[in-house]
């Protein structure tokens, strides 16, 4: 029997009847790239689209794997952030420890652009199935992913959105750049392309329907809307909903239309820790 082709058999992957998790498990060479990668400086970003087109070229299709205690399935080739968590062991590590040294077993933790689940999934281990992780994330291919791993990860403690977060209930356009899904971003009207329309609703809402009455933590990445997301919130949420612990990516702030990083400082917050992609925030 023909082998279906690459495109068919990574669309079957992320179908709801895809193959069980472990289907894709690495073969025998694809795991020596990996691990080869993790052990050296292989795993640094500039290594890993060579690497994964590698790692494609043995098999192609996507990569049954666990990362930080959770089971994934990558799709590396249209992603920048699986290819970060498929070769790099360390990958935002600092988030993930300063995250998980604030959210408590039983506690509650937040992801605002959760892609894949890099973030909700490790803290879903984290808090337990006493806790609560809501993931929120719009596109429907990477939502489709994001379920994928929650079912693998047996983690039924995460709640997925199917929605983005925004500064008001309704609908937004979501656009992705290139070839790495992870990437989709908000986009105006008059500027959709190829834009999908998707919808909308504001955190505090987005917390109203899960239910909690805090929260412990809170990551956002959500390419340049970070602060549409967080300006309103802060300024009509209770102060019992506002995190303790904030991951914000802030690469793209100069998209943002107002300094959310700032207005948080005033409400008394304290930065912990910068790097490349992201700041560290803790309420005093």
């Amino acid at each position: 029997m023909t082998p279906p082709a690459p495109s068919r058999r990574i669309a079957a992957a992320n179908d709801p009847a895809a193959p069980p998790f472990g289907a894709f498990a690495p073969t025998r060479a694809q795991g020596a790239i990996i691990s080869l990668a993790q052990r050296s400086k292989l795993k640094r970003g500039a290594f890993r689209p060579m690497l994964s087109r590698l790692v494609n070229l043995l098999r192609a299709g996507p990569v049954d794997v666990t990362y930080q205690g959770a089971s994934f399935r990558f799709y590396h080739q249209t992603s920048a952030t699986e290819r970060g968590a498929l070769f790099n062991p360390d990958y935002n590590l600092e988030e993930l420890d300063f995250l998980r040294a604030h959210t408590p077993v039983g506690g509650v933790f937040v992801d605002v652009g959760a892609n894949v689940g890099t973030y909700a999934m490790v803290l879903a281990r984290r808090v337990g199935v006493s806790g609560t992780v809501i993931a929120v994330e719009p596109h429907p291919v990477t939502h489709a992913r994001l379920a994928f791993n929650r079912t693998a990860s047996g983690f039924t403690q995460v709640r997925l959105v199917a929605a983005a977060a925004g500064p008001a209930d309704g609908e937004l356009m979501i656009e992705t750049d290139g070839d790495n899904l992870g990437a989709s971003h908000i986009v105006s009207d008059k500027t959709a392309g190829h834009a999908i329309r998707v919808p909308s609703f504001r955190l505090e809402r987005i917390l109203g329907d899960a239910g909690v009455t805090h929260v412990d933590a809170l990551k956002i990445d959500v390419e340049g809307f970070e602060d549409r997301v967080l300006t309103g919130f802060f300024r009509d949420a209770p102060q019992r909903l506002w995190p303790k612990a904030v991951v914000i990516e802030h690469l793209s702030r100069n998209q943002w239309q107002d300094d959310c990083i700032a207005d948080m400082l005033a409400r008394g917050y304290a930065e912990m820790g910068r790097n490349r992609s992201n700041t560290l925030l803790l309420r005093g």
